[in-house]
């Protein structure tokens, strides 16, 4: 198609060119001394347009020659920044490939290069990158010494250099990532700490926070920012409700007194307090603590919405009102009296009101519930137990040692 087009532009030029010159009859005459030369115009436009075609090819044959050094030094620099660029490459190709040794070696090798060559030496960002990776493959073979020298000239030639914000960002996460593979909590934290507030929002800089929260053993810290990665959804619904919840445990079951508690509840977030499970473990904390009336209030407002919740966490907030009935008053009784009669089916609930029941020292209701309870083989046997030890305990005040040794017996062979 293209010699075509070529072979039409020809045919026009040669076309126009016998319109316009085939019937031109001037001359152009040159005079030198006593000689006169006569030659026709159109030989004179051929003769001069082919003279400005030799000076202008005689002009560059000289310029090629005088840059002939200039070009011949840019293809060797060419050359060489090749030769570094394709180290590079299969620097990172071997690093992905797991031969962390070649891909050492290759980085090395594109570094010796750069460095022998002033006119590449200046790349800062070409020079980091070339150490981030040979720092990663040192990290690959548990070389930390080397690694950790590396890495430092990773980021000294990222902050010398002016657009490497990037690779020093990299560099820092890369770090902190290592830091958690060495068990090192606080350099991550450190390092995650030095990083610019738009890069620490970042998905992957908080998932490697979240890693070094609880590797500190700091729940809430955790809890925070899992909720942040829940917020950005990396994390399906599902695994983010059980790892909230799981943080949330952490941060309460961590508390060491009745403060330590109340201040863990207080730093929670909002939903975390109002998640039934969370609250319930709350509560079981306060109980072991000596605290009921903290448990109890934190309990309250799922009991006056008791429809809202599923099953298991009606069993789980009854579960967990037991352990803090000490000194409740009799508004509790009514409370759960009604959602027992709402829910009948409910073993979990007349646990509860059992116990409530002998809290308030109503033996002949209480026994009958507890006893329920305590033959029901669906409940767990933690709820048993403490059903026969309550039981015994209503046994020795009645006096009847026979019943209440058989409640203990009962109690002991449960697993």
């Amino acid at each position: 198609m293209r010699l075509v087009i070529w072979l039409v532009l020809l045919f026009a030029v040669a076309v126009v060119a016998a319109l316009t010159l085939g019937s031109n009859d001037g001359l152009a005459s040159f005079y030198w001394g006593g000689w006169r030369l006569d030659i026709s115009l159109n030989l004179f436009l051929l003769l001069l347009v082919a003279s400005c075609f030799a000076l202008v090819t005689a002009i560059q044959a000289v310029e090629s020659l005088t840059t002939l050094p200039k070009r011949a030094r840019e293809w060797r620099l060419a050359q060489r920044e090749r030769s570094a660029q394709l180290a590079l490459r299969e620097a990172l190709v071997e690093l992905f490939g797991a031969r962390f040794s070649r891909a050492q070696k290759a980085a090395q090798k594109a570094l010796n290069i750069q460095s022998a060559t002033p006119e590449l030496a200046a790349d800062q960002s070409f020079m980091a990158l070339a150490h981030l990776l040979t720092a990663a493959s040192a990290h690959r073979l548990q070389d930390r010494r080397h690694r950790d020298e590396q890495l430092n000239r990773a980021l000294e030639l990222a902050r010398r250099a002016g657009g490497a914000r990037a690779q020093e960002d990299g560099a820092r996460l890369l770090a902190a990532e290592w830091a958690l593979d060495d068990r090192d909590a606080a350099r991550a934290l450190g390092l995650l700490g030095e990083l610019a507030p738009g890069v620490a929002r970042r998905t992957q800089a908080l998932r490697l926070r979240l890693q070094a929260s609880r590797l500190a053993r700091q729940p809430l810290d955790a809890l925070r920012t899992a909720r942040l990665l829940a917020k950005h959804q990396a994390f399906s619904k599902v695994a983010a409700q059980g790892l909230l919840r799981s943080l949330a445990f952490e941060a309460l079951d961590g508390a060491r007194d009745v403060d330590q508690l109340r201040s863990v509840w207080q730093q929670l977030d909002p939903a975390d307090r109002r998640d039934p499970l969370v609250a319930a473990r709350a509560a079981q904390c306060a109980g072991q603590l000596g605290a009921p009336d903290d448990g109890r209030g934190w309990l309250r407002p799922f009991f006056d919405d008791l429809a809202e919740l599923q099953s298991d966490e009606r069993s789980a907030i009854a579960n967990a009102l037991v352990p803090v009935l000490a000194g409740c008053g009799p508004d509790w009784l009514q409370r759960l009296e009604s959602a027992q009669a709402r829910f009948a089916r409910e073993r979990a609930l007349a646990y509860a009101l059992g116990h409530a029941l002998a809290e308030r020292q109503l033996w002949g209701k209480a026994r009958l519930m507890l006893e329920a309870v305590a033959e029901d083989t669906a409940m767990p046997s933690p709820a048993r137990r403490r059903s026969w030890l309550a039981l015994a305990a209503l046994a020795e005040q009645e006096g009847d040692e026979a019943r209440r040794a058989r409640c203990f017996e009962a109690a002991a062979r449960l697993p």
